[in-house]
């Protein structure tokens, strides 16, 4: 078996990268796309993402061969107010980097509002933009503006490669309006919370195969089947989201398995 992890917040400083990545390698994960939310991370993921694709393209690090890193460049809603033009156009410069996936994570999160709606408004759509015109995916990021985000999504979306529902969490109305959009659909450990996910555990039953990612979203959202339990998430445990998806519906593990591989492998080269 083989695993994509298509979402770890890798650069977190309770992280031990090579550890995690090690541990990942020997769980089968073959990538891993790391996250980011500023252009100070997005920076730092892209100089992670080629430090430790030359040194895997070497000898093999502690008997494996690493997973091969990819990363995303944006500015989360959280930061909108912070964002300046020069940081929009860092991300422009960061595009043609062979490891770079796609723009995000972007998109408008209204539960706290660390920054105002208006300026997630606005950041939000430069980023569509600038994915619009240079041909790159967006990594959407969605909480409590699900009707605003979806509306101006829909403006650009035609002209979009792809765009990810990063750690979909939704109704299946939610997720069929983001299958509408021919959204991919991202789903994490937040799938195995048997107390908190009743609606997504439902939504899943409608999502088709050719439109799934799994991510961990590690150190985040540690899946409530693995035991025994620890502090942090990590992506060598992405395979108990499969096996709960599987438990969920008529799909074994491995269809899931090399249904979301192929799905993050086909949208890691899109742009090539």
């Amino acid at each position: 078996m083989a695993w994509f992890d298509s979402g770890v917040n890798l650069l977190d400083e309770r992280f031990n990268i090579e550890e995690v990545l090690v541990n990942a390698k020997r769980a089968n994960v073959e990538d891993i796309l790391i996250i980011s939310s500023d252009v100070e991370e997005s920076l730092k993921a892209q100089k992670c993402a080629s430090h430790y694709n030359t040194l895997s393209s070497g000898a093999d690090f502690k008997n494996v061969k690493l997973p091969e890193l990819h990363y995303t460049a944006g500015i989360h809603p959280h930061y909108a107010d912070q964002c300046t033009e020069q940081d929009l156009n860092a991300l422009i410069n960061m595009c043609a980097d062979n490891a770079f996936f796609a723009i995000g994570e972007c998109g408008l999160d209204f539960n706290r509002n660390f920054s105002s709606p208006d300026k997630q408004l606005f950041v939000f759509e430069q980023q569509l933009k600038i994915a619009v015109k240079h041909g790159l995916g967006v990594y959407l990021h969605e909480r409590d503006a699900f009707d605003q985000q979806t509306a101006i999504l829909r403006k650009y979306i035609h002209a979009l490669p792809f765009a990810i529902a990063h750690c979909f969490t939704g109704t299946r109305e939610q997720l069929d309006s983001y299958l509408s959009l021919g959204c991919y659909i991202g789903i994490t450990g937040w799938l195995c919370d048997d107390n908190k996910a009743e609606a997504l555990q439902s939504a899943v039953k409608g999502l088709p195969l050719e439109r799934l990612l799994l991510e961990t979203d590690a150190p985040y959202l540690f899946p409530k089947n693995v035991r025994p339990r620890k502090r942090n998430n990590e992506p060598k445990h992405i395979c108990a989201i499969a096996d709960k998806l599987s438990e969920l519906t008529a799909f074994s593990v491995s269809e899931i398995e090399l249904a979301a591989f192929n799905n993050a492998k086909k949208l890691a080269s899109s742009k090539k």
